[in-house]
């Protein structure tokens, strides 16, 4: 028993606890010709999601039924938890958003910045990451700067 002890310390040392926790479940929606969406999802599994990629030639139907507005339009839609995350967002806001829960739709990063995860190329400067707020503005919110 004394032994069992032992094992039990050293395996929590090893592997906390915060390491045995579930993965996200996401998924991810993009054009079937899209490399950098297939990178934005391995850039998600590498930060422990569990991203599910669904191919479509229709991602305005998606986009239309969460709502985003067509300025905030990114290049792949990915939903985690009820949450819309549009285009290349950082695994840092979006962890974010799943902790504190704020009363928003998503996030969003418009287009395709050079730069941001998954797309590859060198960053131009700070990308800005958008509020999917529930009443569409003229003036979206900057959530967070990368």
């Amino acid at each position: 028993m004394k032994h069992f002890k032992k094992l039990a310390f050293t395996a929590l040392m090893v592997f906390p606890l915060s390491g045995l926790a579930a993965e996200m479940s996401a998924t991810l929606y993009k054009n079937p010709n899209c490399g950098c969406c297939a990178g934005h999802a391995e850039y998600l599994k590498e930060n422990g999601f569990d991203v599910e990629v669904v191919e479509t030639n229709d991602l305005s139907k998606i986009k239309a039924e969460h709502n985003v507005p067509e300025k905030l339009y990114g290049c792949h839609s990915t939903l985690i938890d009820n949450y819309a995350f549009e285009g290349h967002v950082n695994v840092e806001s979006i962890q974010q958003v799943l902790e504190e829960k704020p009363f928003i739709k998503g996030l969003s990063v418009p287009g395709m910045p050079l730069g941001s995860p998954g797309m590859g190329g060198e960053k131009q400067g700070p990308i800005e990451v958008y509020t999917l707020a529930f009443q569409p503005t003229d003036s979206p919110e900057v959530y967070a700067t990368y």
